[in-house]
């Protein structure tokens, strides 16, 4: 396979997944409702994407630092802003 495509392959998750990501932080961001966010699967996420980053051996590509550990760090952003709005909500 040319280079340049096995390149171009390492950008797409590199974009999508971080993306996709702060979508979601964006969407609990503006309504600060987590209704059907579910924090064991933000969670299993985080703990894939860091799995992942391990198994490739990849530790200084900037396509793997940005598909896996930044999105793995947003993963668990998200659980924790889950845990922190639905506390808040059990205190009202």
């Amino acid at each position: 396979m040319p280079s340049m495509l096995i390149e171009l392959a390492g950008w797409l998750p590199a974009i999508a997944l971080p993306g996709a990501t702060v979508a979601q932080l964006w969407k609990i961001a503006k309504t600060r409702n987590v209704e059907g966010v579910s924090i064991l699967t933000w969670l299993l996420f985080g703990f894939a994407n860091v799995g992942i980053y391990i198994f490739t051996e990849k530790y200084f590509a900037l396509q793997s630092i940005l598909a896996q550990l930044v999105t793995a760090i947003l993963n668990f952003a998200i659980v924790i802003w889950i845990l922190v709005i639905r506390s808040s909500s059990d205190q009202r």
